[in-house]
């Protein structure tokens, strides 16, 4: 074993059920197993903060979505003397967009790390490659199960060969012998078995439209479908996949010949069944899968195989050891099927082939493969990257920012909309809703999802509640927006102010940019485009303002897209035109006051100056935040919004209360946009001055946010708190919170990678 005294492996880990549960737990099992004085554990993910009982060979819970528990299982791998780890990586599994939240823990540790790529994509996503390129990066070795796995590091991603490891996937070590089928129920029964999670991607519904043919000529034969529904599958359509096989069958009249399991399945079922059947078959739908571990089980065992010809069962079962299908042929599953059980000596032949290959796949075997891999990237790392640990200071990893909750905003909401206002953190019913806040809830939704989230059934079903309310508002007669509505659903007049109008255009410009379901994209972008064109004719700044942050938005997805480009240029020009007309160089400003939302006026001239080209914008959107910063700061360093109780005239005195949320929310929105464009590091503290007024930094040293009910309280007085928890405030934080995330981990990755 050399140097390697302690692995740790990062995956998922049973009870969780689906492969990657299964793999990580034989995979350290069999490590164990086969090298009694290496001492490997497990580092397991904790799906959606739910407590489970683990085995003891785990040692560590990672929250998926919660970024700063992978930067504590750095720390406490860093710590604890491990000599290298092992990461089993697949989408979906590690929380942040694209499973971003993992790099944060690999950037930081001090071993080397291999990593398994269970699934590697020829066409990923922007955020998919950027997240598998620095995992590429950050890793000693890289393992595939597949010679096309390989080829698809070299040739996406570009790794070089001498860096990729070829495993085959492991199969269990105990021996598939042929089981009594009565044991099973299935006494006298040709059986034909599907196992693994259920999905629309597994192509059941094509092995059952075969059983007619089948059974015309096998009428003993019995599909049995093996496996409960994926959850993540679950979580989105329920059980509607299942049901859709469940009636196809009946309608076929094979419904007397089809078995369904749903159920999980332990390691010692699967060897039952899979001991029992005759014939297994992979009928699955994508073509690019290079890995599956139900398929490596059935070949390990010695089954006679048929599939469709998706990569990893090309490779798999070449020379014999299979039969492959076209996609998508019931007539050629039945053919094949009826053939193989009518003919023992092909089908016979076909087990021995599987079964002679599977010797190299068996558990043992495999685990020897990898601590050969776990050597070598130890040395190479030895000469390579040689480091020495230091524990991170504050100045280098900073305070750790809290979790979106949105357990307020669910208690705000009903099945109209949001609430505007509350009593203490109480819904108050007789102030109704507005547009405005809905807006507001709408874009936080966009950024939650675009961030990625564990609770992606809330916020969709959030986003659709707000985007209705949205579209409601919609006065297609006026092509403008109403604001105010009555608790009793009542609209209180035929048409809303300008800035809500704006606003709603940047919330929709926001959606067709960030969000990930095609239908709210294209209802959202309908409204955007019937609501952009009244916003010509308005007059007020902050209106041109929010309007021209949603086509910012926008052009994220359709950037060239020149009706809503010119549009944006003209509001950017009069916006411009009218910082020229009124500034100074002792007020620097748009307006003779400063009063409500004032960063967004400066926030889109820097964005629209950003994608316009237009240097003379840019300049004039970062000079009047500046200016903006100086003047909202206390005395003792503070932020100190300007007041709502008189604002602040040109000449006279500027107020200093009421502070606003909606103030410093804006704040930290400009000063991010000004270090996004400028790079410029004092852009970023302004921002944290600005967030750090929610959290007690300011007038009073006391937190706006409540974190026990994740509401935000409505502003500051002189003397005390507004202890309401309002739409808009509990609002204004969480998308402050969300975009300070974003940065955070923006700015985490830059310093990895510098």
């Amino acid at each position: 074993m050399g140097a390697i005294r302690t692995i740790a492996i990062l995956g998922n880990h049973a009870p969780r059920q689906c492969g990657i549960a299964t793999f990580t737990t034989d995979l350290s099992d069999s490590i164990a197993g086969e090298f009694p004085d290496l001492d490997c554990f497990v580092l397991a993910m904790n799906d959606a903060g739910r407590h489970h009982q683990y085995p003891a060979r785990v040692r560590f819970e990672i929250a998926e979505s919660d970024a700063a528990s992978y930067r504590r299982a750095a720390d406490f791998l860093n710590v604890n003397d491990v000599d290298l780890v092992c990461v089993q990586h697949e989408y979906g599994i590690f929380g942040g967009k694209a499973g971003s939240h993992v790099l944060a823990l690999l950037r930081e540790l001090r071993m080397p790390i291999v990593t398994t790529l269970h699934t590697i994509l020829a066409e990923p996503t922007p955020a998919q490659r950027a997240a598998m390129d620095e995992i590429t990066q950050l890793s000693e070795r890289l393992v595939v199960m597949s010679a096309h796995g390989a080829a698809l590091l070299r040739d996406v991603h570009g790794v070089p060969e001498r860096k990729i490891d070829l495993i085959p996937h492991g199969i269990p070590n105990s021996p598939f012998a042929t089981r009594s089928k009565d044991q099973l129920g299935l006494e006298g029964k040709f059986v034909i078995l599907t196992f693994g999670l259920l999905s629309p991607d597994k192509g059941i519904e094509h092995v059952i439209d075969a059983l007619p043919a089948i059974l015309a000529h096998h009428p003993e034969a019995v599909y049995v479908v093996l496996g409960a529904t994926h959850p993540h599958v679950k979580e989105r359509q329920g059980e509607t996949y299942r049901l859709m096989l469940e009636l196809r069958a009946q309608r076929l009249g094979v419904d007397s010949s089809i078995i369904f399991h749903d159920r999980f399945v332990s390691q010692a079922e699967v060897v039952e069944f899979l001991s029992a059947a005759d014939i297994y078959i992979t009928p699955y739908l994508k073509p690019e899968q290079i890995t599956s571990g139900t398929l490596a089980y059935a070949v390990g065992a010695g089954k006679a195989v048929i599939s469709t010809p998706y990569l990893y069962a090309q490779e798999l079962l070449v020379d014999g050891r299979g039969i492959l299908v076209p996609w998508r042929d019931p007539q050629a599953i039945a053919r094949e099927v009826v053939d193989l059980l009518g003919n023992d000596a092909k089908r016979l032949a076909l087990c021995e082939r599987a079964a002679e290959y599977g010797r190299n796949m068996r558990w043992p075997v495999v685990a020897s493969r990898y601590v050969e891999s776990f050597e070598q990237a130890r040395t190479e790392h030895a000469q390579r990257r040689r480091t020495v640990f230091h524990a991170k200071t504050l100045a280098k990893r900073p305070a750790e920012l809290p979790e979106i909750n949105l357990e307020h905003v669910r208690l705000m909401s009903d099945q109209t909309g949001m609430l505007q206002h509350a009593a203490f953190d109480v819904p108050r019913y007789d102030d109704g809703y507005c547009l405005d806040d809905n807006a507001r809830a709408l874009l936080l939704m966009a950024l939650v999802e675009d961030a990625g989230t564990d609770d992606g059934k809330v916020v969709r079903g959030l986003a659709s509640r707000y985007l209705a309310f949205v579209s409601h508002a919609f006065n297609p007669e006026r092509g403008r927006f109403r604001n105010f509505m009555s608790y009793s659903r009542q609209w209180l007049e035929d048409c809303g102010s300008e800035d809500s109008h704006g606003r709603a255009v940047w919330a929709l410009g926001t959606v067709v940019g960030r969000s990930g379901v095609p239908g709210k994209q294209s209802l959202g972008g309908e409204l955007f485009h019937a609501a952009l064109p009244s916003i010509a004719a308005f007059t007020s700044p902050r209106a041109w303002a929010y309007a021209l942050l949603g086509i910012d938005e926008y052009l994220r997805a359709f950037q060239g897209d020149s009706s809503v480009q010119a549009i944006g240029t003209v509001l950017a020009e009069r916006l411009l035109n009218l910082f020229r007309r009124v500034s100074d160089s002792k007020w620097p400003w748009f307006e003779d006051r400063v009063t409500y939302s004032n960063a967004r006026l400066s926030q889109a001239l820097i964005v629209s100056g950003t994608w316009m080209g237009h240097e003379e914008m840019q300049t004039a959107g970062t000079r009047s935040l500046q200016w903006l910063a100086e003047i909202q700061c206390s005395e003792t360093g503070d932020f100190a919004p300007i007041g709502s109780n008189g604002f602040y005239r040109r000449g006279a005195r500027k107020a200093l209360f009421d502070q606003q949320p909606v103030e410093a929310c804006a704040m930290v929105s400009g000063c991010l946009a000004a270090s996004r464009m400028t790079g410029d590091a004092q852009w970023a503290q302004h921002a944290r001055r600005a967030f750090g007024w929610f959290l007690g930094q300011n007038h009073l040293q006391q937190s706006l946010y409540d974190a026990t009910t994740g509401g935000c309280r409505d502003g500051i007085h002189a003397d005390r708190m507004n202890e309401n928890q309002g739409a808009e405030s509990t609002l204004s934080f969480l998308l402050t919170l969300s975009e300070m995330r974003s940065a955070a981990r923006t700015a985490s990755t830059l310093q990895e990678t510098a």
